[in-house]
Formats: C-alpha cells, sequence, structure tokens
C-alpha cells in the first residue's frame, strides 16, 4: 500500500464489506485519484489507486462504467471474465475487472454527477448550468437547464451539480444557488442551495446549504446538506423534508446500498476559497468515508484518510464485487487484453 495514502478504519468494516459483499469507489479530484475500497478476507481493508485527472462523477450499470475528469470522459467496460486474466499476469485476486474502452473529449465543462440511463450517459455540466448527453459531434449536447438559467454559456450561475435518476432520466437535481449571473451562486453558498424536479423545474425546496448528492431509492429521495454536514431525506408527496443525521462534518457523495448509505466526507482546506469560510469547515478532520444506517439512524462505522486525501466528490457501491480490478488505457496490460462476445485473449500468451 501506499503509506502517503493511509488509512485507519473502524475495526467491524471489513466484516462488514466482506460479509455485505460489495466495494466501495470514491473520486477525490483534490489528490487526482479513483480509489477502490473493500475487503477480500474480511480481516483487513484494502485499497486501490487509479490515477485521473481531476476525476468528479462516477456512474455504473451493469457491466459499464464511466467517469467524468477534467476535460474528459472515461469509459470502462467488465465482460467475458477479464479478470482472469489479471489475475494470471500478475498473481492477483480480484474478483471482477474493468477495462477502459474509449475517451470522450468533453473540455472543460466541470462536470459533476453523472449516471447512465438507456444507452446514454446524462451528466450534470456546471460550467455551462445545464445537464447534457455525449455524442462525437459536439462536447455535448444540452437536454435540460434551469428554468432561471437565460443562455446556456460557461459561466457557472447557478453551481448546478447533483442529479437522482428515475426510469433512466434526471429526475431530481441539485444547485448551490438561483442566480442567473456568473458564479452568482457564491454571494450566499450556506443559505441559497435549491433542489428541483426534472422537467418541470419547480423549486421544490431552497434555503439549502451546500446541497450535493440526491439520491432517490425506492420513491424516497435522500440528499445531503453539505454546507450543515446533515444527511435529508425529501418526501415527494408531502414536499416535507426532515433531517436524518447531523454529521457535524462537511459531507459529499453518496450511494445507498440496502439500509445502507455509503457517504464521502472531506476535509476543507484553507486553501480553499468555496468552502473555507462555511462553518462547518473546521469540523473537517479528516477526508474518508462514512458508513450509516438509514433505519437505525446510527453510523456503522467509518473509514479516514490520515493524509493525503481531503476532499471527496462522488462516491458509488459496487455490488456483489469484493475487489475490482481497473486498468486505464495507461496500463499495459489494458492494451494486451482483447475481448470479443463470448471469448478473450491475453496477448502475451501468444508471444
Amino acid at each position: 500500500m501506499n503509506t502517503s495514502f493511509e488509512i485507519t478504519y473502524t475495526k467491524n468494516l471489513p466484516s462488514f464489506l466482506y460479509e455485505n459483499s460489495f466495494s466501495i469507489l470514491i473520486t477525490t479530484y483534490q489528490a487526482g485519484k479513483l480509489i477502490i475500497i473493500g475487503s477480500s478476507d474480511g480481516e483487513e481493508i484494502y485499497q486501490t489507486l487509479v490515477s485521473l485527472k481531476k476525476p468528479m462523477g462516477i456512474a455504473l450499470q451493469g457491466n459499464k462504467m464511466a467517469v467524468a475528469c477534467f476535460d474528459e470522459l472515461r469509459f470502462f467496460s467488465s465482460n467475458e471474465n477479464i479478470h482472469e486474466v489479471i489475475n494470471k499476469s500478475n498473481e492477483g485476486s480480484y474478483d471482477q475487472g474493468f477495462a477502459q474502452r474509449a475517451t470522450y473529449f468533453t473540455g472543460n465543462l466541470d462536470i459533476h454527477d453523472i449516471e447512465f440511463g438507456d444507452g446514454i450517459l446524462w451528466g450534470v455540466n456546471t460550467m455551462m448550468s445545464c445537464i447534457g448527453i455525449y455524442d462525437i459531434n459536439y462536447s455535448f449536447r444540452p437536454k435540460w437547464k434551469p428554468k432561471f438559467i437565460s443562455d446556456i454559456i460557461p459561466e457557472d450561475r447557478c453551481h448546478l451539480n447533483g442529479m437522482a435518476m428515475e426510469n433512466n432520466i434526471p429526475k431530481y437535481v441539485t444547485a448551490l444557488g438561483k442566480s442567473d449571473t456568473k458564479q452568482g451562486w457564491r454571494k450566499d453558498k450556506m443559505n441559497a442551495g435549491i433542489l428541483m424536479n426534472v422537467p418541470e423545474g419547480d423549486i421544490l425546496l431552497e434555503g439549502l446549504s451546500m446541497p450535493h448528492s440526491p439520491r432517490l431509492v425506492g420513491g424516497k429521495l435522500y440528499f445531503l446538506e453539505s454546507g450543515r454536514g446533515t444527511l435529508n431525506y425529501f418526501d415527494p408527496i408531502s414536499k416535507s423534508v426532515e433531517v436524518l443525521y447531523d454529521f457535524n462534518c462537511f459531507v459529499r457523495g453518496m450511494d445507498i446500498i440496502g439500509n445502507v448509505a455509503v457517504i464521502g466526507k472531506s476535509k476543507i482546506r484553507a486553501s480553499n476559497k468555496d468552502f473555507s469560510d462555511l462553518n462547518i469547515s473546521k469540523n473537517s478532520l479528516n477526508g474518508g468515508v462514512i458508513l450509516f444506517d438509514l433505519i437505525e439512524k446510527s453510523i456503522i462505522g467509518e473509514i479516514d484518510y490520515n493524509n493525503t486525501v481531503e476532499e471527496i466528490y462522488d462516491v458509488k457501491v459496487m455490488e456483489n464485487v469484493r475487489n475490482p480490478a481497473i486498468l486505464t488505457d495507461e496500463f499495459e496490460l489494458n492494451q494486451d487484453i482483447i475481448t470479443l462476445p463470448k471469448n478473450k485473449f491475453w496477448k502475451k500468451e501468444e508471444d
């Protein structure tokens, strides 16, 4: 393990991850890493580091994965048990393998949340204050913007960031304000956040403190108020909102598996002008991950980075996988693996 990414964790977490058979993916744009966390034996937590340029949102759907980076989207696939080749090449113990298949150049759109729909990748283009989809002809195709945004231009007017999907299309979004001027959201970021529905564009909640990571599960909408350090529940029927838990630190990035919410927490750097003046910033001592029981409303366990990783953006759970391998196009092994329907080859075996 790279000692500069040292972690400490609650003693029960290795067995919890192993018994529930899932691993955790997190992105830290500050450290430039996609990090895979899990337990292969129920005794210890492992982590695998993948270097990417300013990674942000992660999308997972079946055997597909995408990661939004500084000026590109990277697409990965897991087919034909390629982890067997990866294990053979380095005597590993991976139980699933993702190989990079494409890089889509977007330019600097400051893409935040991304999610797969029905054959489409949706993304929150924060710089352009809209939601877009992607094809080879353009940087993106605008598909939706808030009612109060008059023009789709690169001014980050409301800091649109989070997106929740329903039936493979966007249903809810979060933004840090409802400004229609260049970076106008900065004026009152502690109290100007909003939750909107899509495509209607109605403002369902306002006065929020830096809302992020809306997640719709079983008709229930959960989201984080990063500026106050809370996990909230919104009832779309009654339009009521409930604070489920106060973590007393800057929380951002969330995924839900069963009754467990896996939530990212960040240490706010003094040099970060966007967040350093938040009241909650002094309580964020470490970057890491919190596992939270939504029924008991209690913390199951935590993972903390002792150094290096301070700010986390996204969190995704990979179900039924304890130790996935992720190969970017920088890995030589990725260049030597060839897959086709119902077969795979490793060129090194033929040399």
